[in-house]
């Protein structure tokens, strides 16, 4: 992810972690700290709460209030986790299955059941930390999850899992604790989604919020602490690939316009259109405007990747963003976590589309592998005619990591390896849109490199 989209672009002082869908390893992989390349140090999620107690001590001793977005990344696959997590899971029987449980895979269950195990540990380190700094009494702490699960396994009966716009694919869990303000026990029979998120923690901190587009989320706060007010009978719209429902606080509209009654059919098994035609009509007109108002905006075309920000001089242009051509292939189907290999012929080529937002000098350092057979081979990046190049001197053909730490076979994720760093030496890089081209100039022996990434960093 490149600035300003970024999370250093976009309000956070420290960032900790991976920008991508997925990760490829869980055990002390590469991660990133505000632009920089950092080995983790041991489990991920461990890592990153190790790093967000140390962020909210830092804050606490500075005398300042913060906010803390801690992501964790599991229980999504690769399925990797600690023995001491995975033990108690380990052979189990399970006695909660998906409803068809001919679709479920128990092992990858076992795993991601091992996984939440190790959630909810490290969400009680965090609580612990609360109260031995003495400031649990008044900090807001929500716990609350993306989507539903990536794996046909339980999820209350309900219909759909992730990827789906039917219950099963987008309710989950929402927890908010925050003592001096919300009696404990308050449960919140309306209807909320992540919309409701910004406005709800602005109006419960007393920030005005300012923003140039009407906020689509609503503030609940008057539902957190129990004040009267008249709620609407709000929809709240559901959008993955073009799929959209529409749930108001009864009914879902699916995708293909069946009506499901949730208050008496929460796992969607009866459509019941026929007998409710007006709903059915309102919650489709409702759907069929959200979709020209907001889908409409959506564009299709992938938009180039941002470089060159002073303020955030370092760019990664990962395997992820490229486009191979010619024999060049990923290394897996899934991109986020991939890297390029198969580089046979001076013909083939990776791409990446750019704005560049200051033109300048930018030092190019490419993160590579290559057989000892292949060294000599030569890399030129290019840039609308001005270009770097080197000649790879060093062998480095580390073996892929992840499989033996992986509790089930992964599918779409790819094993990763240590790549290492290349300097390109300087490239001139003009102000404007444009095409990066990594290519092979000379290729002495079977294959050039593997490649998982291109770094940019603006020059003074």
């Amino acid at each position: 992810m490149q600035y300003p989209y970024h999370p250093n672009g976009r309000g956070f002082d420290e960032y900790y972690g991976f920008c991508s869908g997925h990760w490829g390893h869980y055990f002390s992989p590469i991660l990133e700290h505000n632009g920089e390349r950092v080995r983790g140090e041991g489990y991920v999620t461990d890592d990153f709460t190790n790093h967000a107690l140390k962020f909210m001590e830092d804050s606490r001793k500075k005398g300042k209030p913060f906010f803390c977005y801690l992501l964790y990344c599991i229980p999504h696959s690769p399925m990797q986790v600690p023995d001491e997590f995975f033990e108690k899971f380990d052979g189990k029987t399970l006695e909660k299955r998906h409803r068809d449980p001919k679709q479920e895979e128990v092992p990858k269950t076992r795993a991601a059941l091992a996984m939440c195990e190790n959630i909810d540990w490290n969400v009680g380190r965090i609580l612990k930390k609360l109260d031995e700094m003495s400031i649990a009494e008044n900090t807001i702490v929500i716990y609350f999850s993306d989507n539903g699960p990536n794996s046909w396994r339980w999820n209350g009966g309900m219909k759909g899992r992730k990827g789906s716009t039917d219950e099963g694919g987008v309710r989950v869990p929402f927890v908010i604790k925050w003592p001096k303000s919300i009696p404990a026990g308050t449960k919140v029979p309306q209807i909320a989604g992540a919309i409701d998120l910004l406005p709800t923690l602005a109006d419960l901190a007393e920030i005005p919020v300012q923003s140039e587009n009407p906020l689509d989320g609503m503030s609940l706060k008057p539902l957190l602490t129990g004040a009267k007010v008249q709620w609407p009978d709000r929809i709240i719209f559901s959008h993955w690939n073009r799929k959209v429902s529409a749930r108001n606080q009864q009914y879902r509209l699916d995708n293909n316009g069946q009506l499901f009654d949730m208050s008496q059919d929460p796992e969607q098994r009866k459509n019941v259109a026929g007998d409710n035609p007006k709903v059915a009509k309102r919650l489709q007109t409702a759907l069929n405007q959200w979709k020209r108002e907001v889908l409409s905006e959506l564009k299709r075309e992938d938009r180039p990747y941002t470089v060159g920000y002073s303020e955030f001089p370092i760019t990664h242009l990962p395997a992820r963003d490229g486009v191979p051509h010619g024999q060049i292939k990923r290394s897996a189907r899934a991109p986020n976590c991939s890297f390029f290999t198969n580089w046979k012929s001076t013909e083939d080529s990776i791409t990446w589309d750019l704005d560049v937002n200051t033109a300048g000098t930018y030092e190019a350092t490419v993160y590579y592998t290559c057989k000892k057979s292949d060294v000599g081979c030569q890399i030129a990046l290019d840039f609308q005619g001005a270009m770097a190049k080197a000649k790879v001197t060093e062998a480095h053909d580390p073996p892929l990591i992840g499989a033996k730490e992986d509790r089930v076979p992964r599918q779409g994720e790819s094993y990763v390896k240590d790549f290492l760093p290349l300097s390109l030496g300087e490239i001139k890089l003009a102000k404007g849109e444009g095409k990066l081209t990594l290519k092979a100039i000379e290729i002495p022996g079977d294959a050039a490199i593997e490649v998982r990434e291109i770094v940019l960093t603006l020059k003074p």
